[in-house]
């Protein structure tokens, strides 16, 4: 236990994975939180008047080692978990709620911080201090800090349900996914899978030591199935089997847990004076409020549903005149669009895969942040791994006659899908940036994704909807990488949530460069680089039913804003659902299927009421990228723009005001409508 109770011995302090036991995890937490405590009551208990930095800076500083463990151990919650650790995520969540709110509801330390911040007009304070100490004392007021002893014991109970549902909502989801498999022993239910998923099936099959070939839930199975296997009756299987997830009135249901949520969440809001959990949320994110979100998404909606509409009919006509289908199901829609697709433009994954090799895609993702930023990344093999699939990097300035590189950070790659993985992909931090006594503190930032596999006679060759995901991943991997701040709790990716898909958006768009992909789109047999024509081929399709793809994600914002706008009564969890789909649905509803019981994104991750937010940076990417394109997609100047105004400045200032400094002016949704062939 001692190991998580101080700082590490090891190289750049990075996590020592293997000397930590299980059973040291919860006692390290109960002795990490004591020792927090003990230095949140030295700054209560300091009798000099309160001031900058014997309250503000102290508290952001406070409890270093308790974020270690806290990283650690939430990151291998999801990317390396057992049963054992869900039940000790369960102990500890509770701990660490209750904790926070001892902090965030103590009246003497409140009051020191009040006492700076009423005098904060005369104190010759830094725009970033000036934005730590806001950002302090409205984390207080809206946690709770103004209420009266008995709504503060409310606020408690309140957090610590919504604490353990969380979890209980992600561990669901979990179980289901891992709880079902699609086993096929008649080969001619394979027709139309392309060789390597099929060879990936055969070895998920040998690895359960079932015969035949094997198809799960985890997406690099999933997808391909769906895209590409002629039986319709076995996608339907597949697709209704992802789509129940949490929705099965079995012990690992989610629906009533969908109800509490939202129900808590509400409550929560209206104790602290906010009509909706929305409007609380919304109080911090660029939008402002739920109003401004929903006039945004139906404007997006007016604007996109023509096109969605259109091409929908299009796919129809093309499913009837191709198979005789009359009506288009939602497991059709990836086959019948991937038929279309190669139609129309004669290009499909399985001719680009070949061309994006994992390793050399991920090497072209760091040349392009090199020629952009001046970074290098060197793959290290003393830095210690969670999984035998990780790969682990020194992110470095490069070296001079005087010195060897200096670090930037540490980078941890975890590319493959296990039972112990959650699905999809994202970005975490095993350690943040920061600056104390003189000293840069450099982050440890790992992306996380779940990619196709290596097979015994191929390496991992991507989907291009797979070199985008990594991109973006690796985009927010650069806002922790190069985060260059003085305090903590507004180091890299602690921006507004709406502000924090723009570097992971904006990288995306080097994928569809031919002066990019030359750099990393070669054959993995012969070396060759990807030819003109599928370059072009990949511009001209980037839009292809983009309509469709719009309106599912503007489904998604809305279904995010009828459970946390307003306060309502949830009686079924579906028919709800169904309203809120009401003014986007395409396809017939499946009535198996449930989309928000396993809507991690908002029940688990930190995208309640946020969820638009991937709408909103995208007119912020577009933009952005439209600077890089007048001056060059690698142009230094504005590429140092990027960085010294976006990606090392974290949460220190306004996103607004920081995007204006890298742009000049405001954006402007046009450069996405027109990116999307929408205008």
């Amino acid at each position: 236990m001692k190991v998580l109770t101080q700082r590490f011995t090891t190289k750049y302090e990075t996590a020592p994975f293997s000397v930590i036991k299980m059973e040291d995890y919860k006692p390290a937490f109960e002795e990490n939180i004591k020792n927090t405590k003990a230095e949140i009551d030295a700054i209560i208990n300091n009798p000099d008047v309160p001031t900058f930095e014997n309250t503000l800076e102290a508290l952001d500083f406070a409890g270093y080692p308790l974020d270690r463990l806290s990283s650690i151990f939430f990151n291998l919650n999801s990317a390396e978990t057992t049963d054992e650790m869900q039940k000790i995520a369960q102990e500890v969540s509770p701990l660490l709620t209750e904790f926070g709110n001892d902090i965030t509801l103590n009246e003497d330390l409140f009051k020191r911080i009040k006492a700076v911040y009423d005098a904060k007009d005369s104190l010759n304070l830094t725009t970033e201090q000036h934005t730590l100490l806001d950002k302090k004392y409205k984390g207080f007021v809206r946690n709770g800090a103004l209420l009266n002893e008995e709504q503060k014991k409310k606020l408690r109970e309140i957090d610590t349900q919504l604490a353990k549902l969380k979890l209980t909502f992600g561990e669901n989801v979990l179980a289901e996914t891992n709880n079902y498999h699609l086993q096929i022993t008649n080969e001619a239910d394979l027709k139309g899978l392309p060789e390597g998923v099929v060879e990936a099936a055969k070895a998920e099959a040998e690895n359960r030591q079932l015969d035949g070939w094997v198809f799960t839930l985890d997406m690099p199975s999933y997808l391909p199935f769906m895209t590409y296997a002629d039986n319709r009756e076995l996608r339907k299987e597949l697709a209704i089997a992802a789509g129940k997830k949490g929705f099965q009135n079995n012990e690992y249901d989610n629906q009533n847990n969908v109800k509490d949520i939202v129900r808590l969440r509400h409550e929560r809001a209206n104790l602290l004076g906010y009509a909706s959990h929305a409007h609380f949320v919304l109080e911090e994110r660029m939008a402002q409020n739920p109003e401004k979100v929903i006039s945004f998404l139906n404007d997006m909606l007016e604007k996109a549903k023509p096109a969605a509409q259109k091409q929908f009919e299009e796919l129809t006509a093309f499913a009837k005149e191709l198979d005789g289908i009359d009506h288009l199901e939602k497991w059709d829609s990836a086959y019948y669009s991937e038929k279309l697709k190669q139609k129309l433009f004669n290009l499909d994954d399985e001719k680009l895969k070949p061309y994006f090799k994992l390793e050399n895609v991920l090497k072209g993702a760091f040349t392009i942040a090199e020629k952009l930023y001046g970074i290098t990344f060197k793959e290290v093999f003393d830095i210690e791994k969670y999984h035998k699939d990780v790969t682990t990097y020194e992110v470095l300035f490069p070296s001079s006659r005087e010195s060897e590189g200096e670090l930037v950070a540490v980078f941890y790659a975890d590319f493959f899908p296990r039972k112990g993985k959650r699905n999809g992909a994202w970005m975490t931090s095993f350690k943040s940036q920061s600056i104390k006594n003189g000293k840069n503190e450099r982050p440890h930032v790992s992306n996380v994704c779940n990619f196709t596999p290596p097979t015994p006679s191929k390496p991992s060759l991507l989907t291009f909807n797979e070199v985008t995901t990594l991109f973006h991943e690796f985009g927010h991997g650069l806002h922790g990488m190069l985060a260059n701040t003085t305090y903590p709790s507004l180091s890299g990716t602690s921006v507004y949530w709406d502000f924090v898909e723009l570097p992971s958006q904006v990288m995306e768009n080097w994928c569809y460069e031919p002066e990019a992909l030359a750099l990393f789109a070669k054959h993995y047999e012969t070396g060759e680089i990807i030819p003109q024509e599928y370059v072009e081929k990949i511009k001209e399709s980037a839009n292809f039913l983009e309509g469709i793809a719009t309106l599912r994600q503007l489904s998604f914002g809305l279904l995010d804003m009828a459970y946390h706008g307003k306060s309502q009564t949830i009686d079924d969890v579906k028919t709800f659902e169904e309203k809120a789909f009401e003014s986007t649905k395409l396809y017939p509803d499946v009535a198996e299927n449930c989309m928000s019981t396993s809507f991690s994104h908002i029940f688990q991750g930190g995208y309640s009421s946020g969820y638009y937010s991937y709408k909103w940076a995208e007119v912020l990417d577009a933009d952005a990228f439209a600077f890089f394109q007048e001056k060059g997609i690698f142009d230094k100047e504005v590429a140092t723009k990027f960085k010294d105004n976006i990606l090392s400045k974290g949460g220190t200032e306004l996103p607004m005001e920081l995007y204006k400094k890298f742009r000049g002016k405001e954006p402007k949704p046009d450069a996405l409508l027109k990116r999307a062939g929408l205008i």
